[in-house]
C-alpha cells in the first residue's frame, strides 16, 4: 500500500506384517512356497518404503544444511547502559566477561556490520561510537574509539542506530523535544549529513540497503500530557542525495497499528515488519517497490509487543519483545529482560 508525502502524521510409517497361519498343521510344499514368496515380497515392499523415506530425509537435511547459518553470537546493551554483554545465539549462555562503558558515558545502541559491532555511547550532549570485536569463540577482544564519528545532540529512549554493510557509514537518530534528526557520518573520514523534520515524530528501526536508509515513521501528538503515536509507515531515504528535510524520504508501506520495528533487506527489494495482532507475533514481508504485503516469514504466540528488529550480516532476523525475550529466528530464544538493545 503506497502512502503520500510525510505529514503530521513466523509415523514413521508403521508397516506391520501379520502372517496368520490358516492351519496349525504343516503346510504343503506349494503353500509353504507361496507363503515364502508373499513374505519376501512384503519385506521388499518395506525396504522400498524405507529407502524412499531415507531419500526424503536426506533431501530435507541437504536443504537445511544449504541454508546459510545465522550469526553465532548476539551482543546486547545493558538496560543501565553500563556494559555490553555477549550471548550465544542458540543457547543464550553468556560468552566472556561484560565490557564496561567508557568513563562518564553510557552505552545506548549497538549494530553489527558483518565483521564487528558498532556501539553508540552518550554523554555531555554528544554521541560517540566505538567498534567492538570478538575473538573466534565470541569473547570480547577489543573496544576501540572511532574518533572521526561524533554527533552533537541528545540521545533519547527513541534514538536508534544502524551501520551500513561497508562498516563505514553510521546512521543515528537524536531528538530535540519530540522532533527527530537523522545523522549519517563516515567512521573513516567524519563526513557528515543530517536530515531534520519540523514535526513531532518517532523515527525508529533504522536499516541499510546500499545508499538507502530505511526507517519507521510514527507521528506523535500529546494527549493528556503524554505523547501518542498517530500513524505508522516505513519510509526510505537516499543518503546519496542532498541533506536537509526528512520530507525527501519516500513512503513505502503503511504498517499495522503499534508497529514500530521494520527493516529493509540488504538487496533493497523487501521490507520486513514485526507485527503483533491478537496475541500472535509475526514477521510480515512487503514489496519495497509496491508496498504490497507478500508473505509471512515467522509466526509465534506472543503476548507482548515487538520492540526491536535487527537484521544480521547474513540477513537473519533478531526480534526483541516486551516479554523480556530475544528471538533469534532460525537459532534460539535468549533471555533479554536486562538488555536495552541487541544486534547480531
Amino acid at each position: 500500500m503506497r502512502t503520500g508525502a510525510m505529514d503530521g502524521g513466523r509415523d514413521e510409517r508403521k508397516n506391520g506384517i501379520r502372517l496368520r497361519q490358516a492351519w496349525r498343521t504343516a503346510l504343503p510344499v506349494g503353500a509353504a512356497a507361496a507363503a515364502a514368496l508373499f513374505l519376501g515380497g512384503s519385506i521388499d515392499l518395506v525396504h522400498r518404503h524405507q529407502r524412499e523415506a531415507n531419500k526424503k530425509h536426506d533431501a530435507a537435511a541437504a536443504a537445511v544444511s544449504s541454508t546459510p547459518p545465522g550469526p553465532r553470537f548476539v551482543v546486547g546493551v545493558s538496560r543501565t547502559g553500563t556494559a555490553l554483554t555477549v550471548r550465544d545465539a542458540r543457547s543464550g549462555a553468556a560468552v566472556g566477561l561484560p565490557v564496561a562503558a567508557p568513563q562518564g558515558r553510557r552505552f545506548e545502541r549497538v549494530a553489527g556490520d558483518g565483521d564487528s559491532y558498532v556501539v553508540a555511547s552518550y554523554g555531555g550532549r554528544k554521541v560517540t561510537f566505538q567498534r567492538l570485536k570478538l575473538d573466534g569463540d565470541g569473547r570480547p577482544e577489543s573496544l576501540t574509539e572511532l574518533p572521526q564519528a561524533t554527533i552533537s545532540g541528545v540521545s533519547a529512549a527513541w534514538s536508534d542506530l544502524a551501520v551500513a554493510s561497508d562498516g563505514d557509514r553510521i546512521a543515528y537518530v537524536t531528538y530535540r523535544d519530540a522532533r527527530a534528526r537523522v545523522d549519517v557520518v563516515s567512521a573513516r573520514t567524519g563526513v557528515h549529513k543530517a536530515w531534520t523534520t519540523p514535526y513531532s515524530a518517532r523515527v525508529s528501526s533504522l536499516s541499510w540497503a546500499g545508499d538507502t536508509l530505511a526507517f519507521v515513521w510514527n507521528p506523535v501528538r500529546r494527549v493528556h500530557g503524554r505523547l501518542t503515536e498517530t500513524g505508522h509507515e516505513i519510509r526510505t531515504l537516499d543518503t546519496g542525495g542532498a541533506a536537509g528535510d526528512l520530507k525527501a524520504s519516500r513512503a513505502v508501506a503503511k504498517l499495522p497499528k503499534g508497529t514500530t520495528s521494520a527493516v529493509i533487506s540488504h538487496d533493497g527489494k523487501t521490507v520486513v515488519a514485526g507485527v503483533v495482532q491478537r496475541s500472535v507475533g509475526s514477521l510480515q514481508a512487503y514489496s519495497a517497490a509496491t508496498g504490497a504485503p507478500t508473505k509471512i516469514l515467522w509466526r509465534q504466540a506472543l503476548e507482548a509487543p515487538i520492540t526491536g528488529l535487527d537484521s544480521g550480516a547474513k540477513g537473519k532476523l533478531l526480534i526483541s519483545a516486551g516479554d523480556g525475550r530475544v528471538y533469534a529466528v532460525g537459532a534460539g530464544t535468549l533471555p533479554g529482560k536486562d538488555l536495552a538493545d541487541t544486534a547480531w
